[in-house]
């Protein structure tokens, strides 16, 4: 495969989003019409506005309400798609893709339906879009662990899909220890193992991941600068941090961009990246975030390249380093990393 024009965004992967957050309020607009599902909303601009959030779980409480509109496998393709699509347009050569199976069989929607449907969208993903894939199965922690081990049961048929678990949703009251049973047999099966910690929970959840539940990456982490002897332990066993900036604005989790301690990390030697979250709600994808913290914290092109190598070397690619040492390739060839 070539490597980018001149003109090309900076190859990355994207390690930390959610699917359901990229359900733009057009989308949204167009599944419910077809679902016959009512929207408590005028029109898009109104519901736009409602993404002024106070903190974490107002934002779940929007994001929940809105899978409403997710019904059949035919819609899960269709949200796959959108988002392959703009990911392409930013630069994205590899996406883990978190979903969260519980919202949906909640609700009624078949785990093979949502599974199935995420699945056409990513088996074409290479030929459409030049980017790569791994799905990542996600626990709801405010839920009983007793529904996370029912949902990997239920995931069991489906594993030649499904890469990964992850844990996310509130933290705060939901420690990581709370999950170890299922983090347990996760690994039994050959899964790999992220979870979110330390976004709003304390340090002590991101070494409770760590230690009780085996994880490979922290999702967000940012709470662990508070530990210096954590801080220490991340740099010395390399764990990868997903940093996903606006969503730490838009969640009120740092007052602004220019807060963010993303540039204080990269100085400590924690290997971070940048990811998008929930981009339909947070104000921008992946590239956006990149160009977003490049602007507030004054990155450089060799910082923006380190953020790109990050990526690749953070991503579940160990069956494939061939395909990882291309896509490294492709960032250092990249004549401007700011593009």
């Amino acid at each position: 495969m070539a490597l980018p024009a001149p003109s090309a965004p900076l190859p990355k992967a994207e390690l930390h989003l959610h699917i359901e957050g990229t359900l733009e309020p057009e989308l949204a607009f167009s599944l419910a019409a077809r679902n016959g599902v009512p929207l408590p909303y005028a029109d898009t601009g109104e519901l736009r506005r409602a993404y002024d959030f106070a903190g974490l779980q107002s934002f779940l409480d929007l994001y929940y309400d809105l899978m409403a509109v997710l019904r059949t496998a035919e819609d899960f393709t269709d949200l796959a798609e959108a988002y392959l699509e703009r990911a392409a347009r930013q630069g994205v050569r590899h996406a883990e893709i978190f979903f969260d199976p519980q919202a949906h069989t909640a609700r009624g929607v078949p785990f093979s339906a949502v599974v199935e449907g995420l699945g056409r969208a990513l088996d074409r993903a290479e030929e459409r879009y030049g980017i790569s894939t791994r799905l990542i199965m996600c626990f709801l922690r405010d839920l009983p662990a007793e529904s996370a081990l029912a949902t990997l049961e239920e995931a069991k048929p489906h594993l030649d899909r499904i890469t990964g678990i992850g844990l996310d949703s509130a933290e705060v009251g939901h420690p990581p220890a709370k999950f170890a049973e299922v983090y347990a047999a996760a690994a039994e099966l050959g899964l790999r193992r992220v979870a979110h910690a330390g976004e709003e929970g304390p340090p002590e959840y991101v070494r409770e991941a760590l230690d009780l539940l085996g994880v490979e990456r922290i999702d967000h982490g940012l709470r662990a600068l508070e530990d210096p002897e954590l801080v220490e332990r991340l740099v010395r066993e390399r764990v990868p941090l997903t940093l996903c900036p606006l969503s730490n604005v838009r969640l009120r989790t740092v007052g602004t961009l220019a807060d963010h301690p993303l540039r204080r990390m990269m100085d400590a030697g924690l290997l971070v990246t940048v990811n998008s979250d929930d981009p339909a709600y947070f104000g921008g994808y992946v590239g956006d975030n990149y160009h977003a913290v490049a602007g507030a914290l004054g990155l450089d092109a060799g910082q923006l390249r380190e953020l790109a190598r990050n990526s690749f070397l953070a991503a579940f690619l160990d069956h494939d380093e061939e395909r990882r040492a291309r896509y490294l390739a492709e960032v250092d060839a990249h004549p401007d990393p700011a593009a």
